[in-house]
């Protein structure tokens, strides 16, 4: 892993949030909290730099000179914010489904810059929420809440991790985590940028902490958007840009071959969502150019 790039990747991931819930009136995910993570200067900073992106992304759009804000959400809406605000929402709709039947640990695996702690900051909610990410990541955390002014909720606990060092399952049973009870695992946007056997493992690695009843949330994608000749042309795009920052994506799987992975590890499927189901969920019907990206997959599975 990168440092430098992990900061960026989260910054990014959480600026993306922040422009929907700001610019959005039909919002797929309404994380209101992220734009206080970020300065003025760095909402114009980040504007440009993303805007600089367009004529890669959208060269028809761009030789039309647009405004910087149709520039802006073109972007969000066609290539950054897709996959990162639906699996956002997919991923919250499944955690309220736990809670409702008692489950009270959220485990956040590279949480990144999420709010989920804060907004719901409640002194005497039943939920424990533990972040792991790393250590230079959850440092650049720490510093964005320290300037939006924010304290860190009780019930949240932040766990550095150094996967070149450390196991999951040495820094989660180190804390205040219960393996006794479930929990909810989610696992977002880091299965494409590992090996498969790196994937496996790390699924193995959650069912050995997990008390049956837990679930995991994640999102993958499938071994097409690897095969260059049937890849479509916005996974071309991550993959080009991926490789540029040092960050290439590695991982593909077959769903149903996943599906059998997870239940030789002793998990039970119990959605497994294609492109054309998330598209149905959480994309149809708009207005505008929000649309499910091809190849990629939600994946929510139970401890047996």
């Amino acid at each position: 892993m990168v440092e430098n790039q992990a900061g960026v990747t989260a910054l990014v991931t959480a600026y993306i949030r922040a422009y929907h819930a700001v610019n959005s009136q039909d919002k797929i995910f309404n994380d209101y909290l992220a734009d206080r993570l970020f300065s003025a200067e760095e909402h114009v900073s980040f504007n440009q730099n993303l805007t600089g992106m367009l004529p890669l992304i959208n060269p028809e759009l761009a030789a039309l000179n647009p405004t910087p804000k149709q520039a802006m959400d073109n972007l969000v809406e066609t290539h950054h914010g897709p996959i990162t605000l639906s699996r956002s929402a997919y991923t919250e709709a499944c955690l309220e489904q736990a809670i409702q039947r008692g489950v009270s640990q959220y485990v956040i695996l590279g949480a990144g810059l999420d709010t989920y702690a804060f907004r719901h900051n409640q002194k005497t909610s039943p939920l424990q929420v533990f972040e792991i990410d790393h250590p230079a990541t959850q440092a650049l955390k720490r510093q964005r809440v320290a300037a939006a002014g924010w304290d860190i909720p009780p019930q949240l606990v932040l766990i550095p991790i150094d996967f070149t060092r450390q196991s999951l399952s040495d820094v989660l049973r180190a804390s205040t985590f219960q393996p006794e009870r479930p929990a909810f695992f989610s696992w977002l946007g880091v299965s494409y940028y590992l090996a498969p056997d790196v994937v496996a493992a790390t699924l193995r690695e959650v069912r050995s902490l997990a008390a049956p009843g837990s679930e995991l949330v994640f999102d993958y994608m499938d071994a097409e958007a690897f095969i260059p000749e049937k890849a479509g042309k916005k996974i071309q795009l991550m993959h080009w840009i991926a490789s540029r920052v040092g960050e290439p994506m590695k991982a593909g799987f077959e769903p149903g071959v996943l599906a059998a992975l997870l239940n030789d590890l002793a998990y039970a499927v119990l959605e497994n969502l294609p492109p054309s189901e998330i598209e149905t969920r959480f994309f149809s019907g708009r207005s505008d150019a929000f649309h499910a990206f091809d190849h990629v997959h939600f994946m929510r599975a139970v401890v047996r």
